[in-house]
């Protein structure tokens, strides 16, 4: 999901700088409402000299909607790069991996066989038969939840927050999970009978890189739509340009036998299909996203054996059903 952007407010961006600025060791004094004075050293130091010599000097937070040139380097306004590279420097240097057991007070209870089953052949249609072997046992489901900066660099460059959240191990996008995530009620004095999944880097990257994929899909489908609307644009001119070009180096031949005009030619439809290549190049998308927290979630589940025959799949004997989202998730 997409998170909203907060408002630039003078006030909570000097709130913000005073209280990053601090945490670094730099002394932050303010004097007045859109200003504040700052002394920092080392560290802190480096957003103005990357050596980290000794800093001195005044910040000026204008409002949103002045006008005029701008200081980079002591005027803060929206979008400006000091605010980037704050923010990067108090991101941890390792980010951690947060564990969090929820709290589900209304689901107590299994669920009736029945009910199960129905929503069973809801999630997989191809199902011919399903029977329970045994009683539902309490269990934990987990899943993955990250907060990551998504860099879009496209013709416009696209900055967006987003939230996800994957289930473990099936890689299932869990909207419902990512979206509710800040209300959950944690556990807090967790159960010692949780057995947390042992992390592995490589497959989670792989999963939150699908569930951030699918999470973009309708912005990127928007952006992708424009670049191609300008790519054919810019490729409609470049074609023009050396089709009637071409053509008059042709007219030229067709007068006089020249081997510099054949050579021309040749040229010019190697110069003509570089053109092209360099538009499809600088009319690229590119993603980049940039984790700034993982969060492990473990909430409680029910485990079933199960005799389950699907078509064109092999027999399922165990699952989780997550009453949270309604839904099944497979061992395997």
């Amino acid at each position: 999901m997409k998170l909203s952007r907060m408002p630039y407010e003078t006030g909570a961006v000097i709130d913000f700088y005073t209280d990053g600025l601090t945490a670094l060791g730099a002394l932050c004094e303010r004097p007045w409402h859109d200003r504040l004075e700052v002394a920092a050293e080392g560290r802190a130091a480096t957003l103005w000299d990357p050596a980290g010599a000794l800093y001195a000097g005044d910040l000026q937070f204008t409002a949103q909607d002045a006008t005029g040139p701008r200081d980079a380097a002591r005027e803060v306004f929206p979008g400006c790069p000091l605010t980037f590279r704050l923010a990067e420097m108090l991101r941890p240097a390792t980010l951690p991996l947060e564990r969090i057991v929820l709290v589900d007070d209304a689901h107590l209870r299994p669920p009736e066989l029945a009910v199960a089953e129905k929503l069973w052949r809801n999630q997989f249609e191809d199902t011919r038969r399903w029977r329970s072997t045994a009683p539902f046992m309490a269990d934990f489901h987990f899943s993955l939840v990250a907060l990551a900066r998504c860099e879009i660099q496209a013709i416009d460059q696209h900055w967006a927050l987003r939230r996800v959240a994957v289930s473990l191990p099936d890689g299932g996008l869990d909207e419902g999970l990512a979206r509710e995530i800040g209300f959950a009620r944690a556990n807090p004095e967790p159960p010692a009978r949780v057995t947390w999944p042992t992390p592995e880097p490589a497959q989670w990257s792989g999963l939150l890189q699908q569930a951030l994929a699918q999470d973009l899909a309708e912005e990127l489908a928007g952006i992708r739509a424009r670049q191609e609307e300008r790519l054919r644009r810019e490729l409609d001119r470049v074609d023009e340009y050396f089709e009637n070009y071409a053509a008059e180096l042709t007219a030229r031949a067709r007068r006089t036998v020249s081997a510099k005009l054949t050579d021309r030619l040749a040229a010019t439809k190697a110069e003509h299909a570089r053109h092209r290549a360099d538009q499809v190049a600088r009319h690229e998308i590119c993603v980049y996203p940039h984790l700034d927290a993982l969060l492990l979630v473990a909430e409680p589940a029910w485990r079933a054996h199960l005799q389950v025959e699907r078509a064109h799949h092999p027999p399922i004997t165990a699952a989780q059903f997550v009453p949270r989202a309604r839904r099944w998730v497979l061992s395997g």
